[in-house]
Protein backbone atom coordinates (compact mmCIF):
# COMPACT_ATOMS: atom_id res chain seq x y z
CA UNK A 1 0.00 0.00 0.00
CA UNK A 2 1.72 3.18 -1.17
CA UNK A 3 0.26 5.44 1.28
CA UNK A 4 1.64 3.40 4.01
CA UNK A 5 5.16 3.84 2.99
CA UNK A 6 5.22 6.90 4.70
CA UNK A 7 2.20 7.33 6.53
CA UNK A 8 0.59 10.57 8.58
CA UNK A 9 -0.91 10.38 12.03
CA UNK A 10 -4.46 9.45 10.98
CA UNK A 11 -5.82 7.58 8.12
CA UNK A 12 -9.24 8.06 7.58
CA UNK A 13 -10.80 5.55 4.56
CA UNK A 14 -13.90 6.23 3.13
CA UNK A 15 -15.71 4.91 -0.60
CA UNK A 16 -19.22 3.61 -1.80
CA UNK A 17 -20.58 0.79 1.00
CA UNK A 18 -19.51 -2.74 -0.09
CA UNK A 19 -15.57 -1.56 -1.54
CA UNK A 20 -13.60 -3.36 1.06
CA UNK A 21 -13.00 -0.19 3.51
CA UNK A 22 -12.64 -2.34 6.53
CA UNK A 23 -10.91 -4.82 4.83
CA UNK A 24 -8.09 -2.29 3.83
CA UNK A 25 -8.39 -0.33 7.41
CA UNK A 26 -8.03 -3.43 8.88
CA UNK A 27 -4.93 -4.63 6.81
CA UNK A 28 -3.21 -1.11 6.81
CA UNK A 29 -3.63 -1.25 10.66
CA UNK A 30 -1.89 -4.48 10.88
CA UNK A 31 0.39 -3.97 8.82
CA UNK A 32 1.67 -0.56 10.85
CA UNK A 33 1.24 -2.80 13.90
CA UNK A 34 3.70 -5.24 12.45
CA UNK A 35 6.17 -2.39 12.14
CA UNK A 36 6.18 -2.47 16.03
CA UNK A 37 3.87 0.90 16.06
CA UNK A 38 1.20 1.25 18.51
CA UNK A 39 -2.13 1.79 16.23
CA UNK A 40 -5.25 2.77 17.42
CA UNK A 41 -8.48 1.23 14.74
CA UNK A 42 -12.26 3.18 15.06
CA UNK A 43 -15.05 2.19 13.37
CA UNK A 44 -17.37 4.91 13.32
CA UNK A 45 -20.16 2.89 10.97
CA UNK A 46 -23.08 1.99 12.97
CA UNK A 47 -23.01 -1.27 10.87
CA UNK A 48 -19.52 -1.57 11.85
CA UNK A 49 -17.87 -5.57 11.18
CA UNK A 50 -14.80 -4.51 12.84
CA UNK A 51 -14.95 -7.69 15.19
CA UNK A 52 -15.62 -10.27 12.88
CA UNK A 53 -12.48 -9.30 10.31
CA UNK A 54 -10.21 -9.07 13.35
CA UNK A 55 -11.48 -12.19 15.16
CA UNK A 56 -11.88 -9.89 18.72
CA UNK A 57 -15.31 -9.09 20.49
CA UNK A 58 -14.82 -4.79 20.60
CA UNK A 59 -16.41 -2.02 22.55
CA UNK A 60 -16.43 1.72 22.33
CA UNK A 61 -13.25 1.55 24.04
CA UNK A 62 -9.63 0.44 22.88
CA UNK A 63 -9.82 -3.38 22.67
CA UNK A 64 -6.06 -5.14 22.41
CA UNK A 65 -5.82 -7.43 19.02
CA UNK A 66 -3.76 -10.76 20.10
CA UNK A 67 -3.23 -11.81 16.59
CA UNK A 68 -1.42 -8.30 16.44
CA UNK A 69 0.02 -6.94 19.56
CA UNK A 70 0.81 -3.39 18.81
CA UNK A 71 -2.80 -2.91 17.74
CA UNK A 72 -5.57 -1.87 19.48
CA UNK A 73 -9.71 -1.31 17.83
CA UNK A 74 -12.67 0.23 19.32
CA UNK A 75 -16.27 0.66 17.74
CA UNK A 76 -18.04 4.09 18.21
CA UNK A 77 -21.66 2.21 18.99
CA UNK A 78 -24.43 5.16 17.89
CA UNK A 79 -26.38 3.32 20.57
CA UNK A 80 -23.80 3.53 23.36
CA UNK A 81 -22.66 7.11 22.90
CA UNK A 82 -26.28 8.47 22.48
CA UNK A 83 -27.21 7.13 25.70
CA UNK A 84 -23.79 8.68 27.37
CA UNK A 85 -24.65 11.89 25.02
CA UNK A 86 -28.32 12.41 26.39
CA UNK A 87 -27.37 11.71 30.11
CA UNK A 88 -24.05 14.19 29.96
CA UNK A 89 -26.66 16.85 28.91
CA UNK A 90 -30.20 15.79 31.14
CA UNK A 91 -28.31 14.36 34.13
CA UNK A 92 -27.64 17.82 35.54
CA UNK A 93 -31.45 18.98 35.65
CA UNK A 94 -33.03 15.10 37.43
CA UNK A 95 -34.38 16.71 40.83
CA UNK A 96 -33.96 20.59 40.08
CA UNK A 97 -36.69 20.79 37.19
CA UNK A 98 -39.94 19.37 37.29
CA UNK A 99 -39.87 15.53 36.31
CA UNK A 100 -42.37 16.49 33.21
CA UNK A 101 -39.50 19.24 32.15
CA UNK A 102 -37.27 16.26 32.29
CA UNK A 103 -39.48 14.21 30.24
CA UNK A 104 -39.82 16.21 27.70
CA UNK A 105 -35.83 16.91 27.35
CA UNK A 106 -35.22 13.38 27.40
CA UNK A 107 -37.88 13.25 24.48
CA UNK A 108 -35.73 15.85 22.33
CA UNK A 109 -32.77 13.50 22.98
CA UNK A 110 -34.35 10.44 21.30
CA UNK A 111 -34.18 9.10 17.73
CA UNK A 112 -31.90 9.06 15.10
CA UNK A 113 -30.34 12.29 15.08
CA UNK A 114 -29.01 12.17 18.50
CA UNK A 115 -27.12 9.28 17.29
CA UNK A 116 -25.50 10.62 14.35
CA UNK A 117 -24.86 13.61 17.24
CA UNK A 118 -23.36 11.77 19.51
CA UNK A 119 -21.24 9.29 17.29
CA UNK A 120 -19.63 12.37 15.67
CA UNK A 121 -18.99 14.02 19.63
CA UNK A 122 -17.29 10.44 19.73
CA UNK A 123 -15.65 10.52 16.56
CA UNK A 124 -14.38 14.24 17.58
CA UNK A 125 -12.50 13.80 20.65
CA UNK A 126 -10.52 10.77 18.84
CA UNK A 127 -9.69 13.45 16.04
CA UNK A 128 -9.34 16.72 17.75
CA UNK A 129 -8.23 16.21 21.06
CA UNK A 130 -4.45 14.54 20.60
CA UNK A 131 -4.63 14.00 24.34
CA UNK A 132 -6.95 10.97 24.15
CA UNK A 133 -4.74 9.59 21.40
CA UNK A 134 -1.41 10.47 22.44
CA UNK A 135 -0.31 6.82 23.50
CA UNK A 136 -0.73 5.77 19.82
CA UNK A 137 1.64 6.52 16.49
CA UNK A 138 -1.04 6.30 14.34
CA UNK A 139 -5.05 6.59 14.58
CA UNK A 140 -7.23 4.70 11.81
CA UNK A 141 -10.59 5.71 11.27
CA UNK A 142 -12.86 2.98 9.18
CA UNK A 143 -15.71 5.06 8.07
CA UNK A 144 -19.34 4.25 7.08
CA UNK A 145 -20.37 4.61 3.33
CA UNK A 146 -20.02 7.21 1.50
CA UNK A 147 -23.44 9.62 2.51
CA UNK A 148 -23.07 9.19 6.09
CA UNK A 149 -19.13 9.70 6.00
CA UNK A 150 -19.69 13.05 4.18
CA UNK A 151 -22.15 13.56 7.00
CA UNK A 152 -19.85 13.36 9.34
CA UNK A 153 -17.53 15.37 7.24
CA UNK A 154 -19.93 18.35 6.92
CA UNK A 155 -21.92 18.43 10.35
CA UNK A 156 -18.81 20.19 12.12
CA UNK A 157 -19.13 23.27 9.29
CA UNK A 158 -22.88 22.91 9.68
CA UNK A 159 -23.05 22.92 13.24
CA UNK A 160 -21.11 25.97 13.76
CA UNK A 161 -22.60 27.65 11.30
CA UNK A 162 -25.81 27.15 12.96
CA UNK A 163 -24.48 28.11 16.28
CA UNK A 164 -22.61 31.28 14.88
CA UNK A 165 -26.46 32.64 13.45
CA UNK A 166 -28.13 31.45 16.58
CA UNK A 167 -28.70 35.04 17.79
CA UNK A 168 -31.31 33.25 20.53
CA UNK A 169 -29.07 31.49 22.30
CA UNK A 170 -31.38 28.67 21.81
CA UNK A 171 -33.10 26.08 19.74
CA UNK A 172 -36.06 24.05 19.52
CA UNK A 173 -33.95 21.12 18.90
CA UNK A 174 -32.39 19.58 21.59
CA UNK A 175 -29.56 17.33 20.39
CA UNK A 176 -27.47 20.25 18.98
CA UNK A 177 -27.70 22.05 22.51
CA UNK A 178 -24.86 20.09 23.80
CA UNK A 179 -22.58 21.44 21.13
CA UNK A 180 -22.48 24.96 22.36
CA UNK A 181 -19.21 23.81 24.72
CA UNK A 182 -17.68 22.10 22.77
CA UNK A 183 -16.76 24.59 19.42
CA UNK A 184 -12.83 24.46 20.29
CA UNK A 185 -12.98 20.44 20.26
CA UNK A 186 -15.08 20.42 16.55
CA UNK A 187 -12.45 23.23 14.93
CA UNK A 188 -9.29 21.13 15.72
CA UNK A 189 -11.39 18.29 14.22
CA UNK A 190 -11.91 19.87 11.25
CA UNK A 191 -8.64 21.97 11.37
CA UNK A 192 -6.82 17.86 11.63
CA UNK A 193 -8.77 16.89 8.82
CA UNK A 194 -7.77 19.85 6.41
CA UNK A 195 -4.09 19.11 7.61
CA UNK A 196 -2.23 16.81 5.05
CA UNK A 197 0.71 16.49 7.08
CA UNK A 198 -1.79 15.38 10.08
CA UNK A 199 -4.60 13.21 7.96
CA UNK A 200 -4.41 11.28 4.67
CA UNK A 201 -8.16 10.40 3.15
CA UNK A 202 -8.18 7.28 1.70
CA UNK A 203 -10.41 6.81 -0.98
CA UNK A 204 -11.73 3.06 -1.11
CA UNK A 205 -13.05 2.20 -4.66
CA UNK A 206 -13.47 -1.18 -6.60
CA UNK A 207 -13.25 -0.92 -10.52
CA UNK A 208 -16.47 -0.51 -11.41
CA UNK A 209 -17.63 2.47 -13.09
CA UNK A 210 -20.57 3.46 -10.35
CA UNK A 211 -17.81 2.64 -7.69
CA UNK A 212 -15.25 4.69 -9.58
CA UNK A 213 -18.02 7.20 -10.18
CA UNK A 214 -18.91 7.65 -6.23
CA UNK A 215 -15.15 7.41 -5.37
CA UNK A 216 -14.81 10.97 -7.81
CA UNK A 217 -17.44 12.80 -6.01
CA UNK A 218 -16.53 11.87 -2.77
CA UNK A 219 -13.13 13.01 -3.79
CA UNK A 220 -14.64 16.41 -5.39
CA UNK A 221 -16.69 17.37 -2.08
CA UNK A 222 -14.01 16.73 0.34
CA UNK A 223 -11.71 19.15 -1.34
CA UNK A 224 -14.50 21.69 -1.20
CA UNK A 225 -14.18 20.83 2.52
CA UNK A 226 -10.28 21.76 2.25
CA UNK A 227 -9.53 17.93 2.19
CA UNK A 228 -7.09 17.39 -0.02
CA UNK A 229 -4.33 15.15 1.10
CA UNK A 230 -6.42 12.03 -0.84
CA UNK A 231 -4.94 8.30 -1.77
CA UNK A 232 -6.85 6.19 -4.17
CA UNK A 233 -7.17 2.24 -3.45
CA UNK A 234 -8.87 0.37 -6.23
CA UNK A 235 -9.71 -2.92 -4.89
CA UNK A 236 -10.15 -6.39 -5.91
CA UNK A 237 -8.47 -5.99 -9.17
CA UNK A 238 -9.10 -9.53 -11.39
CA UNK A 239 -6.92 -10.80 -13.69
CA UNK A 240 -7.95 -14.02 -15.65
CA UNK A 241 -5.85 -17.11 -15.33
CA UNK A 242 -7.28 -18.96 -18.14
CA UNK A 243 -8.22 -17.58 -21.35
CA UNK A 244 -10.23 -20.54 -22.27
CA UNK A 245 -12.79 -19.68 -19.45
CA UNK A 246 -15.59 -17.29 -20.41
CA UNK A 247 -16.41 -16.05 -16.79
CA UNK A 248 -13.25 -15.11 -16.51
CA UNK A 249 -12.00 -13.36 -19.79
CA UNK A 250 -15.54 -11.71 -19.34
CA UNK A 251 -14.47 -10.40 -15.52
CA UNK A 252 -11.21 -9.10 -16.78
CA UNK A 253 -12.71 -7.27 -19.48
CA UNK A 254 -14.95 -5.44 -17.49
CA UNK A 255 -12.26 -4.66 -14.87
CA UNK A 256 -10.36 -3.25 -17.48
CA UNK A 257 -12.25 -1.26 -18.92
CA UNK A 258 -13.91 0.03 -16.06
CA UNK A 259 -9.80 1.27 -15.17
CA UNK A 260 -9.51 2.60 -18.41
CA UNK A 261 -12.59 4.88 -18.19
CA UNK A 262 -11.90 5.69 -14.41
CA UNK A 263 -12.44 9.79 -14.27
CA UNK A 264 -9.64 11.65 -15.65
CA UNK A 265 -9.50 13.62 -11.94
CA UNK A 266 -9.57 10.15 -10.22
CA UNK A 267 -6.66 8.83 -11.61
CA UNK A 268 -4.31 11.36 -11.03
CA UNK A 269 -4.42 10.31 -7.17
CA UNK A 270 -1.59 8.31 -6.23
CA UNK A 271 -3.13 4.61 -6.26
CA UNK A 272 -2.68 1.19 -5.23
CA UNK A 273 -3.96 -1.63 -6.73
CA UNK A 274 -5.71 -4.81 -5.07
CA UNK A 275 -5.48 -8.17 -6.53
CA UNK A 276 -9.27 -9.76 -5.83
CA UNK A 277 -8.65 -12.05 -3.12
CA UNK A 278 -9.58 -16.10 -3.49
CA UNK A 279 -11.64 -15.88 -0.31
CA UNK A 280 -13.13 -13.26 2.03
CA UNK A 281 -10.55 -11.07 3.95
CA UNK A 282 -11.26 -12.76 7.44
CA UNK A 283 -8.65 -12.78 10.21
CA UNK A 284 -5.25 -11.34 11.25
CA UNK A 285 -2.86 -13.68 8.64
CA UNK A 286 -5.25 -12.86 5.99
CA UNK A 287 -5.06 -9.03 6.19
CA UNK A 288 -0.95 -9.53 6.32
CA UNK A 289 -1.39 -10.49 2.95
CA UNK A 290 -3.21 -7.97 1.52
CA UNK A 291 -1.05 -6.04 -1.02
CA UNK A 292 1.00 -9.04 -1.75
CA UNK A 293 1.13 -11.16 -5.24
CA UNK A 294 -1.05 -13.78 -5.58
CA UNK A 295 0.21 -17.47 -6.12
CA UNK A 296 -0.14 -18.23 -9.70
CA UNK A 297 -2.60 -21.04 -8.72
CA UNK A 298 -5.20 -21.43 -5.85
CA UNK A 299 -5.49 -24.89 -4.20
CA UNK A 300 -9.09 -26.32 -4.19
CA UNK A 301 -10.18 -28.28 -1.06
CA UNK A 302 -10.47 -32.00 -0.62
CA UNK A 303 -14.26 -31.87 -1.39
CA UNK A 304 -14.17 -29.11 -4.14
CA UNK A 305 -16.54 -31.71 -6.49
CA UNK A 306 -19.37 -31.32 -3.76
CA UNK A 307 -22.29 -29.50 -5.01
CA UNK A 308 -25.01 -28.75 -2.50
CA UNK A 309 -28.64 -28.18 -3.92
CA UNK A 310 -28.47 -24.43 -5.34
CA UNK A 311 -31.27 -22.62 -4.82
CA UNK A 312 -34.06 -21.38 -6.93
CA UNK A 313 -33.92 -17.89 -9.45
CA UNK A 314 -36.17 -15.65 -8.86
CA UNK A 315 -39.16 -16.66 -10.60
CA UNK A 316 -40.83 -18.44 -7.58
CA UNK A 317 -40.71 -15.44 -5.66
CA UNK A 318 -41.98 -12.78 -8.31
CA UNK A 319 -44.83 -15.20 -8.91
CA UNK A 320 -45.73 -14.88 -5.09
CA UNK A 321 -44.70 -11.26 -4.79
CA UNK A 322 -47.50 -10.68 -7.80
CA UNK A 323 -50.41 -12.78 -6.50
CA UNK A 324 -50.70 -9.91 -4.32
CA UNK A 325 -51.83 -7.15 -6.53
CA UNK A 326 -50.31 -4.48 -5.07
CA UNK A 327 -47.93 -3.18 -2.14
CA UNK A 328 -44.55 -2.98 -1.08
CA UNK A 329 -41.19 -4.26 -1.56
CA UNK A 330 -38.39 -3.28 0.29
CA UNK A 331 -35.15 -4.13 -0.98
CA UNK A 332 -32.43 -3.98 1.94
CA UNK A 333 -28.92 -5.17 2.96
CA UNK A 334 -25.49 -4.16 3.17
CA UNK A 335 -24.02 -1.35 0.76
CA UNK A 336 -22.61 -2.75 -2.39
CA UNK A 337 -24.25 -6.05 -2.42
CA UNK A 338 -26.57 -5.05 -5.69
CA UNK A 339 -30.13 -4.16 -4.43
CA UNK A 340 -30.30 -1.11 -7.28
CA UNK A 341 -30.14 -4.12 -9.89
CA UNK A 342 -32.32 -6.50 -8.39
CA UNK A 343 -34.90 -3.34 -7.36
CA UNK A 344 -35.34 -2.47 -10.96
CA UNK A 345 -35.31 -5.79 -12.21
CA UNK A 346 -38.04 -6.94 -9.74
CA UNK A 347 -40.04 -3.96 -10.83
CA UNK A 348 -39.41 -4.79 -14.68
CA UNK A 349 -40.48 -8.09 -13.98
CA UNK A 350 -43.88 -6.90 -11.87
CA UNK A 351 -44.45 -4.63 -14.89
CA UNK A 352 -44.46 -6.64 -17.56
CA UNK A 353 -46.46 -8.81 -15.83
CA UNK A 354 -49.34 -6.15 -16.46
CA UNK A 355 -48.79 -4.09 -12.97
CA UNK A 356 -48.67 -0.42 -11.87
CA UNK A 357 -45.18 -0.07 -10.49
CA UNK A 358 -43.11 2.59 -9.23
CA UNK A 359 -39.74 2.18 -8.58
CA UNK A 360 -38.30 4.53 -5.93
CA UNK A 361 -34.66 4.82 -4.07
CA UNK A 362 -33.88 6.46 -0.75
CA UNK A 363 -30.45 5.67 -1.12
CA UNK A 364 -28.48 9.40 -0.52
CA UNK A 365 -26.13 7.72 -3.74
CA UNK A 366 -28.90 7.40 -6.08
CA UNK A 367 -27.44 4.84 -8.54
CA UNK A 368 -31.02 4.26 -9.76
CA UNK A 369 -31.11 6.65 -13.02
CA UNK A 370 -27.96 4.81 -14.55
CA UNK A 371 -29.88 1.53 -14.09
CA UNK A 372 -33.18 2.09 -15.97
CA UNK A 373 -35.06 4.30 -18.21
CA UNK A 374 -38.49 3.56 -17.23
CA UNK A 375 -39.81 5.30 -20.61
CA UNK A 376 -39.13 1.76 -22.17
CA UNK A 377 -41.88 -0.17 -19.91
CA UNK A 378 -45.13 0.62 -20.06
CA UNK A 379 -47.30 0.96 -16.15
CA UNK A 380 -43.64 1.38 -14.30
CA UNK A 381 -42.69 4.89 -12.93
CA UNK A 382 -39.43 6.14 -11.87
CA UNK A 383 -38.24 8.31 -9.19
CA UNK A 384 -35.99 9.26 -6.56
CA UNK A 385 -36.37 11.22 -3.21
CA UNK A 386 -33.80 13.19 -3.19
CA UNK A 387 -33.49 14.85 0.02
CA UNK A 388 -32.24 18.61 -0.98
CA UNK A 389 -35.63 19.16 -2.65
CA UNK A 390 -37.63 17.03 0.01
CA UNK A 391 -35.51 19.37 2.92
CA UNK A 392 -36.58 22.58 0.76
CA UNK A 393 -39.96 21.43 0.59
CA UNK A 394 -40.21 20.67 3.96
CA UNK A 395 -38.57 23.90 5.15
CA UNK A 396 -41.65 25.82 3.33
CA UNK A 397 -44.01 24.04 4.41
CA UNK A 398 -43.57 24.31 8.08
CA UNK A 399 -42.82 28.24 7.61
CA UNK A 400 -46.44 28.32 5.89
CA UNK A 401 -48.57 26.26 8.78
CA UNK A 402 -46.60 26.69 12.20
CA UNK A 403 -45.10 29.74 10.81
CA UNK A 404 -48.31 31.44 9.41
CA UNK A 405 -49.22 33.42 12.99
CA UNK A 406 -45.30 33.90 14.18
CA UNK A 407 -44.72 37.30 14.43
CA UNK A 408 -41.25 38.27 12.70
CA UNK A 409 -38.94 37.24 16.14
CA UNK A 410 -40.95 33.95 16.19
CA UNK A 411 -40.69 33.19 12.36
CA UNK A 412 -36.85 33.73 12.78
CA UNK A 413 -36.67 31.58 15.58
CA UNK A 414 -38.54 28.72 13.59
CA UNK A 415 -36.32 29.51 10.49
CA UNK A 416 -32.93 29.21 12.45
CA UNK A 417 -34.47 25.87 13.86
CA UNK A 418 -35.32 24.80 10.16
CA UNK A 419 -31.69 25.25 9.48
CA UNK A 420 -30.34 22.41 11.94
CA UNK A 421 -28.67 19.46 10.44
CA UNK A 422 -31.58 17.62 11.52
CA UNK A 423 -34.28 19.00 9.35
CA UNK A 424 -32.71 17.02 6.48
CA UNK A 425 -33.38 13.59 8.49
CA UNK A 426 -37.42 15.05 9.09
CA UNK A 427 -37.67 15.39 5.73
CA UNK A 428 -36.60 12.48 4.27
CA UNK A 429 -38.24 10.18 6.34
CA UNK A 430 -41.72 11.87 5.85
CA UNK A 431 -40.85 11.18 1.68
CA UNK A 432 -40.08 7.70 3.31
CA UNK A 433 -43.36 7.46 4.31
CA UNK A 434 -45.42 9.30 1.42
CA UNK A 435 -43.56 6.77 -0.96
CA UNK A 436 -44.70 3.37 1.12
CA UNK A 437 -48.40 4.56 1.32
CA UNK A 438 -48.57 4.72 -2.67
CA UNK A 439 -48.55 0.84 -2.08
CA UNK A 440 -52.58 1.00 -1.59
CA UNK A 441 -52.73 1.83 -5.54
CA UNK A 442 -50.42 -0.78 -6.86
CA UNK A 443 -46.05 -1.59 -6.32
CA UNK A 444 -44.24 0.42 -5.37
CA UNK A 445 -40.51 -0.90 -4.67
CA UNK A 446 -38.36 0.91 -3.25
CA UNK A 447 -34.44 0.52 -3.53
CA UNK A 448 -33.38 1.47 0.19
CA UNK A 449 -30.37 2.66 1.12
CA UNK A 450 -27.52 0.78 2.91
CA UNK A 451 -28.26 -0.93 6.34
CA UNK A 452 -27.59 1.56 8.80
CA UNK A 453 -29.25 4.59 7.24
CA UNK A 454 -32.32 2.13 6.75
CA UNK A 455 -32.85 1.30 10.58
CA UNK A 456 -32.44 5.02 11.39
CA UNK A 457 -35.05 5.89 9.30
CA UNK A 458 -37.17 2.91 10.41
CA UNK A 459 -36.05 4.00 13.74
CA UNK A 460 -37.05 7.61 13.43
CA UNK A 461 -40.53 7.18 13.63
CA UNK A 462 -41.45 8.18 17.35
CA UNK A 463 -38.86 11.03 17.08
CA UNK A 464 -40.57 12.08 13.79
CA UNK A 465 -44.14 12.23 15.46
CA UNK A 466 -42.83 14.53 18.17
CA UNK A 467 -41.02 17.05 16.40
CA UNK A 468 -43.95 17.60 13.82
CA UNK A 469 -46.52 17.55 16.75
CA UNK A 470 -44.47 20.35 18.25
CA UNK A 471 -44.56 22.23 14.32
CA UNK A 472 -47.44 21.19 12.94
CA UNK A 473 -51.43 20.86 14.21
CA UNK A 474 -51.12 17.50 12.71
CA UNK A 475 -49.32 14.31 11.43
CA UNK A 476 -49.86 13.37 7.64
CA UNK A 477 -51.64 9.72 6.88
CA UNK A 478 -48.71 8.19 5.23
CA UNK A 479 -46.55 8.97 8.66
CA UNK A 480 -49.21 8.00 10.71
CA UNK A 481 -49.87 4.60 9.30
CA UNK A 482 -46.22 3.79 8.23
CA UNK A 483 -45.35 1.62 10.78
CA UNK A 484 -48.25 -0.30 10.88
CA UNK A 485 -47.90 -0.45 6.77
CA UNK A 486 -44.46 -1.88 7.43
CA UNK A 487 -45.55 -4.84 9.96
CA UNK A 488 -48.20 -5.41 7.70
CA UNK A 489 -47.28 -8.81 5.61
CA UNK A 490 -49.91 -8.48 3.37
CA UNK A 491 -48.54 -4.72 2.25
CA UNK A 492 -45.01 -4.80 2.92
CA UNK A 493 -42.52 -7.55 1.55
CA UNK A 494 -38.84 -6.70 2.73
CA UNK A 495 -36.44 -8.75 0.78
CA UNK A 496 -33.00 -8.84 1.76
CA UNK A 497 -30.54 -8.50 -0.66
CA UNK A 498 -27.01 -10.59 0.29
CA UNK A 499 -23.49 -12.21 -1.21
CA UNK A 500 -22.60 -15.36 -0.92
CA UNK A 501 -19.82 -14.15 1.61
CA UNK A 502 -18.89 -13.75 5.46
CA UNK A 503 -19.85 -9.81 5.84
CA UNK A 504 -22.50 -9.24 3.78
CA UNK A 505 -24.47 -12.41 5.53
CA UNK A 506 -23.93 -12.12 8.40
CA UNK A 507 -24.29 -7.70 8.17
CA UNK A 508 -27.98 -9.29 6.58
CA UNK A 509 -28.33 -11.25 9.41
CA UNK A 510 -27.68 -8.41 11.81
CA UNK A 511 -30.54 -6.68 9.62
CA UNK A 512 -33.11 -9.36 9.87
CA UNK A 513 -32.91 -9.34 13.84
CA UNK A 514 -33.13 -5.54 13.78
CA UNK A 515 -35.85 -5.55 11.76
CA UNK A 516 -37.91 -8.70 13.69
CA UNK A 517 -37.38 -6.08 16.87
CA UNK A 518 -39.32 -3.63 14.92
CA UNK A 519 -42.00 -6.31 14.09
CA UNK A 520 -41.21 -6.80 10.41
CA UNK A 521 -40.70 -9.90 9.09
CA UNK A 522 -38.09 -10.50 5.87
CA UNK A 523 -40.21 -11.96 3.28
CA UNK A 524 -36.93 -13.82 1.31
CA UNK A 525 -33.40 -13.30 0.86
CA UNK A 526 -31.37 -13.21 -2.44
CA UNK A 527 -28.04 -14.27 -3.08
CA UNK A 528 -27.11 -12.00 -5.41
CA UNK A 529 -23.38 -11.86 -7.66
CA UNK A 530 -23.14 -15.68 -6.97
CA UNK A 531 -20.36 -18.29 -9.33
CA UNK A 532 -21.92 -21.18 -7.77
CA UNK A 533 -24.47 -22.22 -10.59
CA UNK A 534 -21.69 -21.42 -13.44
CA UNK A 535 -18.94 -23.46 -14.63
CA UNK A 536 -15.59 -21.60 -14.35
CA UNK A 537 -11.91 -22.88 -14.60
CA UNK A 538 -10.22 -20.33 -13.56
CA UNK A 539 -8.20 -21.21 -9.89
CA UNK A 540 -9.07 -18.25 -8.81
CA UNK A 541 -12.76 -18.42 -9.78
CA UNK A 542 -13.27 -21.82 -8.55
CA UNK A 543 -11.81 -21.19 -5.23
CA UNK A 544 -14.39 -18.09 -4.74
CA UNK A 545 -17.20 -20.57 -5.73
CA UNK A 546 -16.10 -23.38 -3.16
CA UNK A 547 -15.89 -20.41 -0.49
CA UNK A 548 -19.79 -19.45 -1.55
CA UNK A 549 -20.83 -23.19 -0.38
CA UNK A 550 -20.90 -22.58 3.50
CA UNK A 551 -22.74 -19.01 3.17
CA UNK A 552 -24.96 -20.20 0.67
CA UNK A 553 -25.93 -23.06 3.22
CA UNK A 554 -25.94 -20.47 6.23
CA UNK A 555 -28.21 -18.39 4.58
CA UNK A 556 -30.62 -21.37 3.73
CA UNK A 557 -30.63 -23.29 7.45
CA UNK A 558 -30.41 -20.77 9.27
CA UNK A 559 -31.53 -17.58 8.59
CA UNK A 560 -34.35 -17.06 5.44
CA UNK A 561 -37.59 -19.03 4.71
CA UNK A 562 -37.42 -18.46 0.87
CA UNK A 563 -33.75 -18.16 -0.82
CA UNK A 564 -33.73 -17.07 -4.49
CA UNK A 565 -30.22 -16.89 -5.94
CA UNK A 566 -29.05 -14.68 -9.15
CA UNK A 567 -25.95 -15.79 -11.08
CA UNK A 568 -23.17 -13.18 -11.69
CA UNK A 569 -23.71 -11.87 -15.22
CA UNK A 570 -21.08 -11.63 -18.05
CA UNK A 571 -22.60 -8.53 -18.86
CA UNK A 572 -23.92 -5.44 -16.33
CA UNK A 573 -27.11 -5.59 -15.98
CA UNK A 574 -27.59 -2.30 -16.98
CA UNK A 575 -30.84 -0.39 -18.85
CA UNK A 576 -34.24 -2.92 -19.81
CA UNK A 577 -32.18 -5.02 -21.98
CA UNK A 578 -29.65 -5.89 -19.69
CA UNK A 579 -32.29 -6.62 -16.79
CA UNK A 580 -34.58 -8.08 -19.14
CA UNK A 581 -31.89 -10.88 -20.19
CA UNK A 582 -30.70 -11.36 -16.53
CA UNK A 583 -34.66 -11.84 -15.79
CA UNK A 584 -34.89 -14.12 -18.42
CA UNK A 585 -31.74 -16.40 -16.79
CA UNK A 586 -32.85 -16.26 -13.24
CA UNK A 587 -36.93 -16.33 -13.68
CA UNK A 588 -36.46 -20.37 -13.41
Amino acid sequence: MQFLDHPTRNLFFTGKGGVGKTSMACAAAVQLADRGLRVLLVSTDPASNLDEVLGTALTNEPTAIAAAPQLFAMNIDPEVAAREYRERMVGPYRGVLPDAAVASMEEQFSGSCTLEIAAFDEFAKLLGDQAATSNFDHVIFDTAPTGHTLRLLTLPSAWSGFMETNTSGTSCLGPLAGLQSQQALYQNTVSALRDAATTTLVLVTRPEPSAFGEAQRTSQELRMLGVDNQQLIVNGVFQSQTPTDAIAVAMQRRCDHALASMPAALGKLPRTTIPLASAGLIGVEALRQVGQPLPVRCELPPDANARPSIPDGLGSLLDELSAVGRGVILLMGKGGVGKTTVAAAVAVALAERGFDVRLSTTDPAAHLAATIAADDIPRLTVGRIDPAQETADYTAEVMQTAGRDLDAAGRALLAEDLRSPCTEEIAVFRAFAKSVAEGSNGFVVLDTAPTGHTILLLDSALAYHREVSRQANQLSESVENLLPRLRDPNFTRVLVVTLPEATPVHEAAKLQADLRRAEIEPFAWIINHSLTPLAVTDPLLQHRQQHELPFIEEVKSQHAQRVALVPWQLEPPTGIAGLQKLLAQVQN
